[in-house]
């Protein structure tokens, strides 16, 4: 029988090193912000971690946040982060509503 490994907990403290925003758009229309952000860590960031790291950076409120991809390339330590970011919670909910109608 195979043992069964207890799930990692996710209160880990992710070091981002060479935080650098690659582009930046201003999307009226949806009203918000997309940004494309360079970092490097040790390991594959995960969303929570990449939210986490956005809202500091960049004084953006962590519920505003949504990561649309995690972009890294086999066996280096550099990732490209996609993300849109809101003005408001009510904004973010308001699309998201819109996409899922659709």
């Amino acid at each position: 029988a195979k043992e069964i490994l207890p799930l990692k907990q996710n209160n880990s403290k992710m070091e981002f090193k060479n935080f650098k925003i690659v582009k930046e758009k201003e999307n009226p229309l949806f009203k918000r912000k997309e940004v494309k952000i360079f970092v490097e860590s040790e390991s594959n960031p995960s969303v929570a971690d990449s939210k986490k790291i956005i809202s500091e950076k960049i004084s953006v409120p962590f519920e505003n946040i949504i990561i649309q991809k995690i972009q890294g390339k086999f066996g280096r330590n550099t990732f490209l982060i996609s993300a849109n970011l809101y003005a408001s919670l009510k904004d973010k909910e308001e699309i998201k509503l819109k996409m899922v109608n659709i």
